[in-house]
């Protein structure tokens, strides 16, 4: 008996270790794609990519393990879930290879279909036979990813809801130039840097600041992240920079989903394309929204209040971008949704 307990315990260590890996990158690639909440993430190597830490996600997997082996008390008892998720699992990495042949690599219908629809046969007949084990376990892996589904899909929509209730409050970028020229506002030294999510809108922190302080920078920059759905951005395509009037440039960067958003590293190379940067002179403005969940057409009330709960628990723009608090304001800005 000892030896096989030693075995499986090192098993389950390394099991473990494989599931925090993956989780981790998991997490952190849907919050690059706008399907997770940014929260903190620690990068443990200065060297290598992708070696990170992620607490609260450590803390729930902590959570769940425990309260799967209170809740079932034996491997027996979880043999159902277990048979379930990955059938399931099985089929759904099944689809997807098909998605991916046919959009990504190029396969005709003819080719893609006959091979997917083998392996899919193959699932599908160890997915049935595991349906039968539903009440029995099988019931916990399908509640837990139709609960993170949910999460997922509520804050992607929730944050396109929030993009079109902004467009309506900021008036279009060249408007706003066309009104800073007739009415120049009062200028003062130093660059301002306003963090908006489309580049081709008007960030509303600026159209704020405008209307009620009627102040603006010598040097202003809309900038926009943008992520790519591909890994990795070459150097080469990182940055876009274009020059406005009255002093004002819009700045794109792109990254790929496994990559990460560092913000002042990237100003560094900016400055190496024209725009003269100095740290000390560099202001970040950004917006700070307080959400408020209404009947207005989006989504369900209840998932707009998830949306709201979810956002108020989200990682602030200055930490997740890694820009210094002490050059940051922020905006505050009430919309409905």
């Amino acid at each position: 008996l000892l030896p096989l307990v030693l075995i499986a315990t090192a098993a389950t260590v390394i099991a473990s270790q494989a599931l925090i890996t993956g989780v981790f990158s998991l997490c952190m690639q849907a919050i690059q794609l706008g399907y997770m909440p940014r929260i903190p993430i620690q990068h443990t190597s200065s060297n290598t990519f992708g070696q990170i830490y992620i607490r609260r996600i450590n803390s729930t997997l902590l959570v769940g393990c425990v309260a799967l082996v209170l809740g079932f008390r034996s491997s027996s008892n979880l043999a159902a879930a277990y048979g379930v998720a990955v059938t399931t699992t099985m089929v759904i990495t099944t689809l997807l290879f098909y998605v991916v042949a046919r959009k990504t690599w190029g396969w005709s219908l003819m080719l893609a279909a006959p091979i997917c629809g083998f392996f899919l046969a193959v699932d599908l007949l160890f997915w049935v036979a595991n349906l039968l084990k539903i009440p029995a376990g099988g019931w916990f892996p399908l509640v837990a990813g139709g609960f993170i589904f949910i999460l997922m899909t509520t804050w992607k929509k929730g944050r396109q809801i929030l993009r079109a209730r902004l467009r309506e409050v900021v008036l279009p970028l060249p408007k706003l130039i066309e009104n800073i020229s007739s009415d120049p506002p009062h200028r003062v030294p130093g660059v301002a840097i306003f963090l908006h999510s489309n580049p081709n809108d008007t960030p509303p922190a600026l159209v704020f600041q405008l209307k009620h302080l009627r102040v603006l920078h010598e040097k202003v920059l809309t900038l926009s992240v943008v992520t790519q759905e591909i890994p990795h951005v070459s150097q080469r395509d990182r940055i876009r920079i274009k020059e406005l009037q009255e002093g004002m440039y819009s700045v794109t960067l792109r990254y790929g989903f496994m990559e990460d958003s560092n913000i002042p590293q990237a100003l560094r190379e900016i400055s190496l394309k024209g725009i003269k940067l100095q740290p000390e002179d560099i202001t970040y403005v950004l917006g700070r929204e307080r959400l408020i969940a209404t009947s207005r057409p989006g989504m369900a009330i209840w998932r707009e209040k998830l949306f709201v709960a979810m956002s108020q628990n989200a990682n602030s723009t200055a930490d997740y971008y890694q820009i210094p608090w002490e050059r940051v304001i922020e905006i505050g800005i009430q919309l409905d949704i």
